[in-house]
């Protein structure tokens, strides 16, 4: 790369200051009011049976290209977008009666037979679709940024902030760590209600290494090819050689040792502020903050990633309040004394009170909070507490929204009879889009990376115009769409 084009690049991305709270919040509602319209046309007209190439192109459009224009073109103007998107939803809510879901006739089982389907059906983890719509939602909008970013029609506000503040991209960093965490509940709900003995720690240890090998891979990879090809480079975000994959990848023995402390602290949510608290603390009683920030890089490995090694003590903690969360909310719920109905309200009230308990935590770390609170500043660099606060809150405000969406306009997908009955009503409840990002949402990550570097490496993005930056990403988006709808189809599967 030409040095005077890799210096204006390296100084694109650095020396930001971000953007506000309401700002992120207002671009990022976009995806759920997204939802909101697809959710409404599937249920009002079943807009998307079949699926043919219109319900294809106004799946990409709302789940995919508003997200895309929320980010760009409609950046200034984030709540007319939103208006633009809520208000047929509203109105096909209001004058359109709900279908009803179509049960297909089962051969009649025996009765041992049954009594053992109905228990062990009972005993499952549910799919919940607003979890599928919720973890997509942030692949794509992970997606859309890496590349993004990198022209002049995404807007320097929403790009990594360089030490202090909030934007876009800081959020999606963690928000990508913690819908990891949500998900990894499941395995870990499922080895629960497994009947076989639990493994040794030292057995679950190596696995947990063995798991984190790919991502190291993938980091010395990445490491390599943007040393290799003289890559435009921001190196306060994590380090000299520091990369994201670096952090996935230690995440998992961390998260080993930590659940084995669950028998000591049986509350994910209490081990991740136990992490915030200690690595606060040590950034405000000892000179650690500044040796991150300002202190001259020495010549050993650890102060030339800091960024990255450091930081990690947050994003384990946000994977810890992630994994809290999805042990929450994946679970059926339902008994003998507790209808689905039921269950689900509980499931919005838990969200709720969620909601609640990290914004309230956030509010009182990040301003003073009539003289109350301790007026920390957040930062993505250090991923310091508040960081972590801010993170949870927005997430699980997002969950909560997207579960009420599902909730309003697909009431009885888990009053199902029968498993088939259950991954019908799912099917119809989920976008075939979202779906495929969900089924391969590493292997997307990738690609994406990819297609990324080859765009830098074969354009002069600083230099290109809104027009033509808009035809590239949208091609881009569209290629990593097809991708995911060709993974899914011949089932492969490669998820964090």
């Amino acid at each position: 790369m030409d040095p005077s084009y890799k210096a204006r690049k390296e100084a694109f991305v650095s020396n930001l200051s971000g953007s506000t709270i309401g700002d992120i919040n207002a671009v990022t509602l976009v995806a759920p009011a997204s939802v909101l319209l697809w959710s409404a046309l599937q249920s009002r007209l079943s807009f998307f049976n079949p699926y043919g190439p219109a319900a294809l192109l106004t799946d990409f459009i709302l789940n995919v290209l508003a997200i895309l224009f929320a980010t760009t073109a409609y950046s200034s103007a984030p709540l007319l977008l939103n208006i633009l998107l809520i208000s047929p939803a509203i109105l096909l809510y209001l004058t359109q009666s709900p279908l009803r879901p179509t049960q297909k006739a089962k051969p009649p089982r025996k009765k041992n037979v049954k009594d053992e389907a109905s228990q062990e059906e009972a005993q499952s983890l549910p799919i919940h679709p607003f979890l599928t719509t919720y973890r997509s939602a942030m692949m794509i909008v992970t997606c859309v940024a890496i590349l993004a970013v990198d022209f002049r029609v995404f807007p320097r506000r929403f790009a990594k902030v360089e030490n202090w503040g909030t934007s876009l991209m800081d959020m999606g960093v963690g928000s990508f760590v913690f819908s990891a965490g949500v998900v990894s509940a499941r395995a870990l709900l499922k080895s629960k209600a497994s009947r076989s003995p639990k493994a040794a720690f030292y057995q679950r240890l190596i696995g947990s290494f063995r798991h984190s090998i790919p991502l190291l891979v993938l980091g010395l990879i990445r490491l390599w090819s943007v040393k290799g090809l003289d890559y435009a480079e921001h190196v306060t975000e994590y380090g000299v050689h520091w990369n994201f994959f670096f952090t996935l990848g230690f995440l998992p023995p961390f998260v080993e040792v930590f659940d084995s402390l669950t028998v000591l602290v049986p509350s994910y949510e209490m081990l991740a502020i136990s992490i915030m608290i200690f690595y606060q603390v040590l950034l405000e009683s000892t000179d650690l903050k500044s040796y991150i920030l300002i202190s001259p890089r020495g010549e050993d490995l650890i102060s030339k990633n800091r960024e990255g090694i450091f930081s990690f003590l947050g994003y384990l903690a946000i994977f810890l309040a992630g994994r809290g969360a999805g042990t929450r909310i994946i679970p059926r719920a339902t008994s003998s004394s507790k209808s689905p109905q039921q269950a689900r309200k509980s499931m919005l009230v838990s969200l709720t009170l969620q909601v609640l308990f990290w914004s309230t935590l956030f509010f009182f770390n990040s301003t003073y909070a009539f003289g109350y609170g301790a007026g920390i500043r957040v930062s993505r660099r250090l991923a310091n507490m508040p960081y972590v606060l801010w993170v949870s809150a927005f997430n699980s405000a997002q969950l909560l929204l997207f579960c009420l969406v599902e909730t309003v306009f697909f009431p009885t997908i888990h009053r199902a009879t029968s498993k088939d009955d259950e991954g019908e009503r799912t099917s119809f409840a989920t976008s075939r889009i979202l779906r495929a990002f969900n089924h391969s949402g590493l292997a997307i990550f990738l690609i994406a990376n990819l297609l990324t570097g080859v765009v830098n490496l074969s354009v002069p993005t600083l230099d290109v115009k809104v027009p033509q930056a808009m035809v590239i990403l949208v091609a881009y988006m569209a290629i990593l769409t097809g991708i995911a709808l060709g993974m899914e189809k011949a089932n492969i599967k490669l998820r964090l």
